[in-house]
């Protein structure tokens, strides 16, 4: 897809976006949209697209550090709780609590009783999140092992993209089947009826950008828009599925 082509079919779905923040701040509702997937699949790019032209006072995205000390004898989720949105504001988190589900144990940087108590606490935390009149969006962005490769290199050669680099990129491709399988488990564990994940095959920038903004425009509904925004090629973005784990679907 040409950069021309990209940006012809951004500009109705951001106008959609813009549409549909302006419903949300009228009605109150809160939205809280989660960015997980593999390292260099797309995140950052994709948020930026997404918010580019939506309210500043409305729109927080949160991008939280490594926990301190203080942070780390707290309970998990504590953290993230308070950037959880208020009436009429969206909430984007790029990694969240998810965090747990997939670098903190390949990395070891939580015990193996932590994972698992995470695994078991998420659902109900989320499903409080639905209770309590939250719009959850969760999804994954998955690329290939060779696109993410490319992308570290990119990144390692390109003086824009200096602050993207992490010292987790360095052993991002070394623990790729570590990662593979934390992030299977996880899904498996946390994709429920009421808080389901969505799957993004990520890699192409643009046409992962075009199916998320879509995907989100319908998961929030918004009756000002009908049926004017089209629906994400399933090909692309698919609700999760264990038959995505071995059919291709979904990076080995």
């Amino acid at each position: 897809m040409s950069d021309a082509e990209f940006l012809e079919r951004l500009e109705p779905l951001q106008v959609a976006l813009v549409t549909t923040q302006q419903w949300l701040m009228e009605t109150g509702a809160k939205v809280l949209i989660i960015f997980e997937g593999r390292d260099a699949a797309g995140k950052d790019g994709t948020i930026k697209r997404m918010i580019e032209h939506m309210s500043a006072r409305a729109t927080r995205v949160v991008a939280l550090p490594k926990p301190s000390d203080r942070e780390k004898s707290q309970w998990h989720f504590q953290r993230y709780a308070a950037h959880l949105p208020a009436a009429g504001e969206v909430v984007i988190f790029n990694r969240s609590w998810y965090n747990r589900g997939g670098v903190e144990p390949v990395m070891g940087f939580c015990t193996p009783e932590e994972h698992a108590d995470f695994l078991r606490d998420v659902v109900p935390f989320e499903t409080m999140l639905r209770e309590s009149g939250t719009h959850l969006i969760k999804l994954w962005l998955d690329i290939s092992r060779e696109e993410q490769a490319q992308r570290l290199e990119e990144r390692r050669t390109d003086p824009l993209s200096r602050l993207k680099i992490s010292p987790l990129d360095a052993v991002a491709q070394e623990k790729w089947d570590d990662y593979s399988a934390a992030r299977d488990e996880m899904l498996k564990a946390t994709h429920t009826s009421r808080t389901p994940w969505y799957c993004v095959r990520a890699n192409s920038k643009k046409h992962a950008r075009l199916a998320i903004i879509s995907h989100v425009l319908h998961q929030l509904a918004c009756p000002k828009l009908e049926s004017q925004v089209p629906e994400p090629s399933s090909e692309l973005l698919f609700r999760f599925t264990v038959k995505a784990i071995k059919d291709g679907r979904l990076a080995p």
